[in-house]
Protein backbone atom coordinates (compact mmCIF):
# COMPACT_ATOMS: atom_id res chain seq x y z
CA UNK A 1 0.00 0.00 0.00
CA UNK A 2 1.24 3.26 -1.04
CA UNK A 3 1.98 5.77 1.72
CA UNK A 4 -0.98 8.59 1.26
CA UNK A 5 0.08 11.24 3.65
CA UNK A 6 2.01 14.21 3.15
CA UNK A 7 3.04 17.65 4.32
CA UNK A 8 0.24 20.45 3.41
CA UNK A 9 2.55 22.31 1.05
CA UNK A 10 3.79 18.26 -0.45
CA UNK A 11 -0.25 18.09 -0.90
CA UNK A 12 -1.33 20.93 -2.96
CA UNK A 13 2.02 20.75 -4.89
CA UNK A 14 -0.09 19.13 -7.69
CA UNK A 15 -2.92 21.95 -8.16
CA UNK A 16 -1.82 24.54 -10.80
CA UNK A 17 -2.99 27.80 -12.02
CA UNK A 18 -6.74 27.48 -13.51
CA UNK A 19 -7.98 24.12 -11.69
CA UNK A 20 -11.36 23.68 -10.14
CA UNK A 21 -11.21 23.07 -6.62
CA UNK A 22 -14.24 22.16 -4.50
CA UNK A 23 -13.57 23.31 -0.69
CA UNK A 24 -15.55 21.55 1.85
CA UNK A 25 -17.22 23.51 4.99
CA UNK A 26 -20.21 25.69 5.63
CA UNK A 27 -19.38 29.25 6.96
CA UNK A 28 -15.90 27.65 7.16
CA UNK A 29 -16.68 25.26 10.11
CA UNK A 30 -15.37 22.06 8.36
CA UNK A 31 -13.06 23.50 5.71
CA UNK A 32 -9.59 22.23 5.76
CA UNK A 33 -7.63 25.63 7.24
CA UNK A 34 -4.03 23.95 7.03
CA UNK A 35 -4.72 23.06 3.22
CA UNK A 36 -6.55 26.43 2.65
CA UNK A 37 -3.20 27.92 4.22
CA UNK A 38 -1.12 25.91 2.20
CA UNK A 39 -2.89 26.64 -0.89
CA UNK A 40 -2.48 30.34 -0.25
CA UNK A 41 1.55 29.89 0.18
CA UNK A 42 1.09 28.25 -3.08
CA UNK A 43 -0.36 31.41 -4.79
CA UNK A 44 -1.94 29.35 -7.61
CA UNK A 45 -4.32 31.89 -9.76
CA UNK A 46 -7.29 31.92 -11.99
CA UNK A 47 -9.05 29.41 -9.67
CA UNK A 48 -12.87 27.97 -10.19
CA UNK A 49 -13.97 27.58 -6.47
CA UNK A 50 -16.91 25.19 -5.64
CA UNK A 51 -18.23 25.76 -2.00
CA UNK A 52 -21.15 26.26 0.12
CA UNK A 53 -20.03 29.59 0.66
CA UNK A 54 -17.41 32.52 0.38
CA UNK A 55 -16.37 31.69 4.15
CA UNK A 56 -16.01 34.74 5.79
CA UNK A 57 -12.80 37.22 6.16
CA UNK A 58 -10.20 35.73 7.39
CA UNK A 59 -11.22 32.19 7.50
CA UNK A 60 -11.98 29.25 4.81
CA UNK A 61 -11.56 30.21 1.24
CA UNK A 62 -12.24 34.05 2.27
CA UNK A 63 -8.50 33.68 2.26
CA UNK A 64 -7.57 32.77 -1.13
CA UNK A 65 -10.74 35.84 -2.33
CA UNK A 66 -8.52 37.94 -0.52
CA UNK A 67 -5.01 36.63 -1.98
CA UNK A 68 -6.30 36.81 -5.46
CA UNK A 69 -6.65 33.46 -6.13
CA UNK A 70 -10.27 33.20 -7.02
CA UNK A 71 -11.24 34.07 -10.59
CA UNK A 72 -15.00 32.04 -10.32
CA UNK A 73 -16.96 30.95 -7.39
CA UNK A 74 -19.87 28.72 -7.30
CA UNK A 75 -21.40 28.77 -4.11
CA UNK A 76 -24.59 29.20 -2.69
CA UNK A 77 -24.38 32.59 0.11
CA UNK A 78 -21.53 34.89 0.09
CA UNK A 79 -23.30 37.57 2.25
CA UNK A 80 -20.66 36.62 5.09
CA UNK A 81 -18.45 37.96 3.11
CA UNK A 82 -18.22 41.71 2.14
CA UNK A 83 -15.27 41.19 -0.50
CA UNK A 84 -17.93 38.96 -2.91
CA UNK A 85 -19.17 41.95 -3.80
CA UNK A 86 -16.28 44.07 -3.84
CA UNK A 87 -14.37 42.20 -6.29
CA UNK A 88 -17.86 41.38 -8.18
CA UNK A 89 -18.39 45.35 -8.96
CA UNK A 90 -14.53 46.03 -9.73
CA UNK A 91 -13.63 47.83 -12.62
CA UNK A 92 -9.96 45.93 -12.24
CA UNK A 93 -9.89 43.50 -14.39
CA UNK A 94 -6.99 41.78 -12.79
CA UNK A 95 -9.13 41.45 -9.89
CA UNK A 96 -12.82 41.06 -10.98
CA UNK A 97 -14.88 38.08 -9.78
CA UNK A 98 -17.47 36.18 -10.93
CA UNK A 99 -19.78 34.56 -9.19
CA UNK A 100 -22.22 32.19 -10.10
CA UNK A 101 -24.88 31.46 -7.25
CA UNK A 102 -27.03 28.52 -7.18
CA UNK A 103 -29.51 27.14 -4.31
CA UNK A 104 -27.73 25.11 -1.70
CA UNK A 105 -29.69 22.19 -2.16
CA UNK A 106 -29.15 22.24 -5.84
CA UNK A 107 -25.60 22.84 -5.28
CA UNK A 108 -25.36 19.60 -3.11
CA UNK A 109 -27.27 17.49 -5.15
CA UNK A 110 -25.26 18.57 -8.21
CA UNK A 111 -22.33 17.62 -6.63
CA UNK A 112 -23.40 14.57 -5.55
CA UNK A 113 -24.77 13.72 -9.03
CA UNK A 114 -20.93 14.31 -10.12
CA UNK A 115 -20.02 11.91 -7.71
CA UNK A 116 -22.23 9.03 -8.85
CA UNK A 117 -21.66 9.21 -12.55
CA UNK A 118 -25.42 10.62 -13.26
CA UNK A 119 -26.36 13.22 -16.55
CA UNK A 120 -28.43 15.50 -14.41
CA UNK A 121 -31.24 15.86 -12.54
CA UNK A 122 -34.49 17.76 -12.31
CA UNK A 123 -35.95 20.45 -10.10
CA UNK A 124 -38.39 23.22 -9.72
CA UNK A 125 -36.35 25.05 -7.79
CA UNK A 126 -35.72 28.32 -9.45
CA UNK A 127 -37.94 27.64 -12.12
CA UNK A 128 -39.49 31.65 -12.98
CA UNK A 129 -36.09 33.07 -11.73
CA UNK A 130 -33.30 34.05 -13.02
CA UNK A 131 -31.89 31.08 -11.99
CA UNK A 132 -33.58 29.31 -14.72
CA UNK A 133 -31.50 31.70 -17.42
CA UNK A 134 -29.74 29.39 -19.78
CA UNK A 135 -31.48 26.18 -18.56
CA UNK A 136 -33.40 23.84 -20.20
CA UNK A 137 -36.70 23.23 -18.91
CA UNK A 138 -38.68 20.10 -18.65
CA UNK A 139 -42.64 19.38 -18.53
CA UNK A 140 -43.28 16.65 -16.33
CA UNK A 141 -47.12 15.60 -15.30
CA UNK A 142 -48.05 19.03 -15.49
CA UNK A 143 -45.27 20.40 -13.61
CA UNK A 144 -42.08 22.79 -14.60
CA UNK A 145 -38.72 21.33 -13.83
CA UNK A 146 -34.70 22.51 -14.10
CA UNK A 147 -32.68 20.28 -15.59
CA UNK A 148 -29.43 20.67 -13.38
CA UNK A 149 -26.34 19.26 -14.63
CA UNK A 150 -23.64 17.56 -12.71
CA UNK A 151 -20.51 19.30 -10.61
CA UNK A 152 -17.22 17.78 -10.55
CA UNK A 153 -13.89 19.74 -10.07
CA UNK A 154 -9.91 18.10 -10.37
CA UNK A 155 -9.63 18.63 -7.03
CA UNK A 156 -11.41 18.44 -3.48
CA UNK A 157 -9.83 19.78 -0.01
CA UNK A 158 -11.58 18.19 2.55
CA UNK A 159 -11.54 18.00 6.40
CA UNK A 160 -11.51 15.02 8.92
CA UNK A 161 -11.89 14.33 12.12
CA UNK A 162 -10.42 10.61 12.27
CA UNK A 163 -8.54 9.31 9.28
CA UNK A 164 -6.66 5.98 9.03
CA UNK A 165 -3.82 5.68 7.06
CA UNK A 166 -5.82 4.58 3.78
CA UNK A 167 -7.99 7.43 4.28
CA UNK A 168 -11.07 6.22 5.86
CA UNK A 169 -12.31 9.41 7.23
CA UNK A 170 -15.07 10.20 9.97
CA UNK A 171 -16.21 13.69 10.56
CA UNK A 172 -17.25 15.21 14.36
CA UNK A 173 -21.07 17.01 14.46
CA UNK A 174 -21.78 19.81 11.75
CA UNK A 175 -17.96 19.67 10.44
CA UNK A 176 -19.52 17.02 7.88
CA UNK A 177 -21.20 19.16 5.47
CA UNK A 178 -20.44 19.01 2.19
CA UNK A 179 -17.38 16.96 2.84
CA UNK A 180 -18.42 13.46 1.46
CA UNK A 181 -20.32 14.31 -1.09
CA UNK A 182 -17.15 16.15 -2.68
CA UNK A 183 -14.92 13.64 -2.00
CA UNK A 184 -17.13 11.55 -4.01
CA UNK A 185 -17.11 14.41 -7.14
CA UNK A 186 -13.32 14.94 -7.58
CA UNK A 187 -10.40 13.41 -9.69
CA UNK A 188 -7.87 14.15 -6.93
CA UNK A 189 -9.01 14.28 -3.02
CA UNK A 190 -6.92 15.57 0.07
CA UNK A 191 -8.25 15.45 3.51
CA UNK A 192 -6.91 17.72 5.63
CA UNK A 193 -7.20 15.94 9.17
CA UNK A 194 -6.98 16.15 12.67
CA UNK A 195 -6.22 12.71 13.75
CA UNK A 196 -4.90 10.33 11.72
CA UNK A 197 -5.05 6.38 13.00
CA UNK A 198 -3.89 2.97 12.09
CA UNK A 199 -5.76 1.20 9.62
CA UNK A 200 -8.15 -0.81 12.13
CA UNK A 201 -8.81 1.66 14.81
CA UNK A 202 -11.96 3.16 13.27
CA UNK A 203 -14.69 1.43 13.63
CA UNK A 204 -16.10 0.10 9.80
CA UNK A 205 -19.71 1.37 11.03
CA UNK A 206 -18.29 4.78 11.62
CA UNK A 207 -16.51 5.23 8.34
CA UNK A 208 -18.27 8.31 6.55
CA UNK A 209 -15.82 8.68 3.63
CA UNK A 210 -13.99 5.29 2.39
CA UNK A 211 -10.16 5.81 1.62
CA UNK A 212 -11.03 4.91 -2.10
CA UNK A 213 -11.97 8.30 -2.42
CA UNK A 214 -9.16 9.33 -0.86
CA UNK A 215 -5.72 10.12 -2.60
CA UNK A 216 -3.72 12.73 0.21
CA UNK A 217 -4.05 12.69 3.87
CA UNK A 218 -2.61 15.72 5.78
CA UNK A 219 -2.32 15.50 9.25
CA UNK A 220 -2.43 18.29 11.82
CA UNK A 221 -6.27 20.16 11.45
CA UNK A 222 -6.97 21.89 14.22
CA UNK A 223 -10.31 21.40 16.07
CA UNK A 224 -12.76 23.96 14.56
CA UNK A 225 -13.59 26.76 16.60
CA UNK A 226 -15.38 30.04 16.23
Amino acid sequence: MRNKIKTADEAVSVIQDGASIMVGGFMSCGTPEILIDALVRKNVKNLTIICNDAGVPGRGVGKLLTNGQIKTLIASHVGLNPEVAQRMNTDNEDEKLECILVPQGTLAERIRAGGAGLGGFLTPTGVGTIVAEGKQVLNVNGKDYLLELPLRADFALIRGSVTDKFGNTTYNGTTRTFNPMMATAADHVIVGTCEIVEIGEIDPNNVVTSGIFVDTIVGGEEPWQI
